[in-house]
């Protein structure tokens, strides 16, 4: 499948059927530390409801070159509100020896851009873990400002962790 959003490393694309295995990654948790995952198991069915969403923008995040059909994770946009023209986005690399190597970054721009200039969105939120470091870092190096932290609001692991909250404007 084509392109959607492409940058100098990673190119965005619509999920495609073949991609409905990428719901085992939502169950591992390694992948899903920093994450709300890992609580419920996720199914295929899971995932076809989510995509279906009308208020969703999930994207495939892909490295040509190596393997054109390399999908290492996802982006999206979600919870998309056309009167507060407002989003939230979510990222999750799986593919772990992509981690750290700035896919997310670039998707993440990507994404933004595209929030800014073909959405005509003004505000973008991002909610991670107190926990997921690499997260709250790279929210930051985007320009995202910590708007709150949401006291012990999630359970993970047998413990409670807050939930940092995050936005960024279109100004």
């Amino acid at each position: 499948m084509s392109s959607f959003l492409e940058g100098e490393r990673v190119r965005l694309r619509p999920l495609e059927p073949a991609d409905s295995e990428y719901y085992k990654w939502f169950n591992d948790p390694e992948v899903c530390a920093g994450n709300s995952h890992c609580v419920y198991p996720m199914t295929q069915d899971d995932v076809h409801e989510y995509v279906n969403r009308k208020d969703n923008l999930p994207l495939a995040i892909v490295l040509p070159g190596v393997d054109m059909n390399l999908h290492i994770g996802n982006i999206a946009l979600h919870d998309i509100h056309p009167i507060n023209r407002s989003a939230d986005m979510a990222l999750i690399i799986w593919y772990k020896i992509a981690w750290g190597m700035g896919y997310g970054t670039e998707a993440c721009n990507l994404i933004i851009n595209h929030a800014w200039n073909a959405l005509n969105l003004h505000r973008i939120t991002c909610g991670t873990f107190s926990t997921n470091v690499g997260m709250m870092r790279l929210a930051e190096k985007l320009g995202f400002v910590q708007e709150g932290v949401r006291k012990q609001a999630a359970w993970k692991n047998g413990e409670w962790v807050d939930v940092v909250e995050y936005g960024l404007l279109n100004i």
